[in-house]
């Protein structure tokens, strides 16, 4: 009783009404428990070297984390959560255009608290693991912990086409899933089916770079080893990799949001049935109807003749 009046006495005095600042504060948390719990696991899988972790655990925590993610904003920001998400929405005219800066840099600060505080979590198995020695390259490097970066067999130009290709994909299944006149999933269930096309697309291209597919996820977490160890090299590696993270998923997203519109969105019939009733709707627009056997039977009786007046 005495705490839910203090909460009561503590939401009159502290309560924010700014929109804005309303949504920025979900995003941050949204974005924070994305990135906590996606690089959680994989600092586990890694300290543990393979034991508590492999790939597999890491994508399903990541898809996981999403769905936990959009459910902790979704009402509020709309727990965007990516950079190249929020551009999409401003491209379809559903986002403001100068809350896309904003929204980006909470994102961006979001994932560099979120690796911050995964480095405390797992500060004593990192020093265990590499004996205190933080390196971005070797076969026991801990920089991928946070960051991503390319295979030893891939280019600039092959990562860019990955990136660009994945957060494609990514972003058409999330306008399919958000479009009540395609199959018409339940707001309240879309989170659990991001997330399953979230695991679907790491377990297709994974194996590249680690799928970040999202500016905030890489360069946050990236600026945080800058400056907690690991040093400039972070952006050395992979040839100069560290801008294709942020560039290529926002040209994907571009892309993604043109070839959903093109190919489905634009072509919707202008009911706003779902498409699962689209054979009620034909039938609704040709003036379809059983034949009444009574009547049928009826009109035989008198002129030994098949009724029309219904259609066949």
């Amino acid at each position: 009783m005495v705490y839910s009046q203090l909460l009561v006495k503590l939401k009159s005095r502290v309560r924010v009404r700014n929109l804005l600042a309303r949504q920025c504060m979900a995003e941050f948390l949204a974005e924070f428990v994305l990135m906590f719990f996606t690089l959680g696991s994989i600092a586990q899988g890694v300290t543990s070297k393979g034991n508590k972790g492999d790939f597999f655990t890491m994508f399903m925590a990541g898809a996981l984390a999403v769905v936990s993610a959009i459910y902790v904003g979704g009402n509020v920001s709309g727990a965007h959560l990516n950079p190249a998400f929020s551009l999409t929405m401003c491209l379809l005219g559903q986002f403001p255009w100068f809350k896309l800066p904003i929204y980006s840099l909470v994102q961006l600060v979001g994932a560099f608290c979120a690796a911050g505080t995964t480095y405390i979590v797992y500060y004593d198995a990192l020093q265990n693991y590499t004996g205190g020695n933080l390196t971005v390259t070797g076969p026991k490097e801990t920089a991928s912990v946070f960051a991503t970066y390319p295979a030893s067999y891939l280019t600039l130009r092959g990562g860019f086409v990955d990136q660009l290709l994945g957060t494609c994909f990514l972003i058409v299944g999330a306008l399919a899933i958000m479009d009540p006149k395609n199959k018409g999933v339940p707001p309240s269930l879309q989170p659990v089916v991001v997330g399953l096309l979230i695991l679907t697309v790491e377990l297709a291209v994974g194996s590249n770079c680690g799928v970040p597919l999202n500016p905030a996820r890489d360069l946050g977490p990236r600026l945080f080893t800058y400056i907690a160890g690991w040093g400039p090299e972070v952006f050395r590696a992979g040839n100069g990799w560290w801008w294709v993270p942020v560039v290529a998923p926002m040209v994907g997203a571009t892309l993604g949001t043109a070839v959903y519109q093109l190919l489905v969105a634009l072509h919707h019939p202008e009911d706003p049935q779902p498409a699962h009733d689209l054979e009620f709707i034909q039938r609704k627009d040709l003036h379809l109807e059983t034949p009444d056997p009574a009547k049928k039977l009826e009109c035989n009786s008198d002129s030994h003749s098949p009724s029309l007046s219904h259609g066949l």
